[in-house]
């Protein structure tokens, strides 16, 4: 998973609109809009206690096939990561406060869980031990 730092106050990487990049309100279905030429969505974090960009993107990835980027953007905090990894997400752009450094060491500490080796998510379906038959 890609992690950007994010300034004071910010909670997009981008000012500026890009058609390639689609953002998503987490009340959005993303089964309802078109992902022809997109090449990342930004999901939005309005507070971490709120799962539904979770959902959302498991959505993309899994069910709808998306293979461009999915960024979660807004109030992510560091011990979401595993989690998000988990869920689709392949970009994460840390709340202000939050330390890229421990960041890493957090996606470090369980490498097998977060790529789908121990237990099935959005990114592998099954977990590696398992012999397809």
């Amino acid at each position: 998973m890609k992690l950007i730092a994010a300034t004071p106050g910010e909670t997009t990487a981008e000012g500026k609109i890009d058609p390639k990049i689609l953002s998503l309100d987490n009340t959005a279905d993303p089964r309802e809009v078109s992902l022809a030429g997109i090449e990342r969505i930004d999901l939005h974090f309005p507070k971490f206690t709120d799962g539904r960009a979770f959902s959302q993107a498991f959505l993309l990835s899994r069910r709808l096939g998306f293979k461009g980027d999915i960024r979660a953007t807004g109030d992510v905090l560091v011990d979401q990561l595993g989690q998000m990894e988990r869920s689709g997400f392949t970009e994460a752009m840390l709340r202000a406060d939050q330390n890229p450094e421990i960041a890493q060491r957090v996606l470090g500490s369980y490498p097998g869980y977060a790529v789908g080796k121990y237990q099935g998510d959005a990114v592998q379906a099954s977990p590696h031990f398992v012999v397809a038959a």
